[in-house]
């Protein structure tokens, strides 16, 4: 937390929850792929990809919570800085997968107040025990977001040329995200922590594809 001014940087926290959770997402850069180019989707490959698309919202909202707690509770301000540049690349993310979604006339979850607060809680967590094991926790968390995108692009309808620019794009920055983390001084997590990493996001993704 800053020093010195421990309120105003709750107060900024607060804000940045609700302007996460329930303002309409704005991005810096432009969605990547062609939306006017884009092949139209038979019925039930719309509804896969936006299945898919919610969950990568889900998960980008997720992150964005993530970053913001650990940012509030970092010790260094070289640390809360890098956690707040991430946040803010996780923001565009969060914004193209927002524009995909009412593209293909589907919403985000409706459990995404929840996926933040606790997102927040474990980044705030994460922080509380130094700024190697949060820098760790990125890392960590990128690692497995990397392979959750590969796992989407996999499995995403041919056809859908715009989702799968979107996801590629965002796959090359989590990774980018990861190596600043981990060059910034992240440690190596314990194995059980990473477990449980896993199973918590298997929750919120599994969650989020239906809800």
């Amino acid at each position: 937390m800053e020093s010195g001014r421990p309120l105003d940087s709750v107060i900024a926290a607060a804000d940045r929850a609700l302007r996460s959770v329930f303002a309409p997402a704005r991005a810096r850069r432009p969605v990547p792929g062609s939306a006017g180019n884009a092949p139209e989707l038979a019925d039930a490959e719309r509804r896969t990809a936006a299945a898919m698309m919610r969950v990568n919202h889900t998960g980008e909202l997720a992150a964005q919570a993530l970053y913001h707690g650990q940012a509030l509770l970092a010790r260094s301000e070289q640390t809360r800085e890098l956690l707040m540049d991430a946040a803010r690349g996780e923001s565009d993310h969060l914004a193209w997968c927002e524009t995909r979604l009412q593209e293909l006339a589907a919403r985000p979850s409706l459990l995404n107040p929840l996926w933040y607060a606790g997102s927040f809680a474990i980044g705030a967590l994460a922080a509380a025990l130094g700024d190697a094991t949060s820098l760790g926790f990125v890392a960590e968390t990128e690692r497995q977001v990397e392979g959750h995108l590969d796992d989407h692009l996999g499995r995403l309808p041919a056809s859908d040329t715009r989702s799968r620019a979107i996801l590629e794009t965002m796959r090359a920055e989590e990774i980018a995200h990861g190596a600043s983390a981990t060059s910034a001084g992240g440690v190596n997590l314990p194995a059980p922590v990473k477990a449980l990493m896993r199973r918590t996001a298997r929750v919120m993704t599994g969650t989020a594809y239906w809800i």
